[in-house]
């Protein structure tokens, strides 16, 4: 009898064993068997979401299954990342993130609610997201040479707008003082959009903000890109020049990027990771994605945005140090 009980419990250790290595598998075709959800930390109609919106539609024809896009705007990134953060780590959600929430934040804040190296895995890069420098399109300000004289002609009346000290546009705004020294007066608005209004109203100089929130605007000719800070000119607006013809060096660019919360299994990582690699070689939606700003950038396996996060950060360490940057 205690024989038939050994060969009992050795014959559920077998299958118990036998089912640990199916199950991944299992997940991978099986995976997506509900909806999946993209978590932002922007606003509708933001650049990210124009962009999240794109790939979520296509992406939910590739994988037969919906993709919902969750809005979760406010706190400089920290409340959406932090829902993120604590989403179920079951390929049901995933965090569509910038790089404040999964760098700059840290050079920011002292402390977080969420920890953006521990906390999330590694799935995709999307893009590069530019941002520019832009004037009202009847502005006698015509280029980055005309904004330069006029400020340091008049230290501190210039008003360069943006969406605040500890944000993207922010920093970029400040470190753009930094190199030229041309002091402006860094005005900072409660959003990118409402900044935007106010240039166009002719109550502010100029302003700091992505192209993907600001692309638009400018073909339909409400407003002037003067410069741009990639180091590479955008297609679709060839004749801006970048901050990097001016200021070698110079490059300050946003970008967009898909992590899942720790934990979530690798074949449904490396199965999103494919698909959205995919989707940035397709024309149609590489052209898309650049007539809202972004440039799509398909970099590969996952650990390849692992390698490009860690560089981020020694990079973001020495620009905070730079222009005297400190968490609080």
């Amino acid at each position: 009898m205690r024989q038939l009980s050994v060969r009992k419990w050795a014959m559920t250790g077998l299958f118990l064993s036998v089912w640990a290595c199916f199950a991944p598998a299992q997940a991978q075709t099986t995976w997506p068997d509900k909806p999946i959800k993209f978590i932002l930390s922007q606003p509708p109609g933001s650049g990210p979401d124009n962009v999240a919106r794109l790939l979520g539609e296509k992406l939910a024809k590739a994988l037969d299954q919906s993709v919902i896009i969750e809005n979760k705007p406010g706190g400089q990134n920290i409340i959406g990342a932090q829902a993120a953060a604590k989403s179920p780590a079951d390929g049901s959600a995933f965090y569509f993130a910038t790089t404040a929430a999964l760098v700059t934040n840290r050079y920011l804040f002292k402390t977080m609610p969420y920890e953006p190296q521990k906390d999330f895995t590694s799935v995709a890069f999307v893009a590069n997201s530019p941002f520019g420098i832009l004037v009202k399109t009847d502005s006698p300000i015509t280029s980055i040479q005309d904004l330069l004289v006029k400020s340091k002609a008049n230290p501190g009346k210039l008003s360069l707008a943006n969406e605040g000290p500890r944000t993207f546009g922010g920093i970029i705004a400040r470190f753009l003082n930094a190199k030229t020294k041309m002091e402006a007066n860094l005005v900072a608005y409660a959003s990118v959009s409402v900044a935007i209004q106010d240039i166009m109203g002719g109550h502010a100089d100029a302003v700091v903000a992505d192209v993907a929130s600001t692309a638009q605007l400018v073909k339909q000719g409400r407003l002037r890109l003067l410069a741009v800070t990639s180091t590479k000119r955008i297609a679709g607006f060839e004749q801006v020049p970048t901050m990097a013809e001016l200021l070698p060096n110079f490059e300050m660019v946003g970008w967009f990027a898909i992590v899942a919360p720790t934990g979530t299994p690798s074949l449904v990582i490396n199965r999103l990771n494919a698909e959205v690699n995919k989707l940035l070689q397709d024309p149609e939606v590489t052209q898309k994605m650049l007539s809202i700003g972004p440039i799509p950038e398909p970099l590969g396996a996952s650990a390849k945005l692992d390698a490009f996060l860690k560089a981020e950060n020694d990079r973001w360490a020495e620009v905070a140090k730079e222009i005297g940057l400190l968490p609080e």
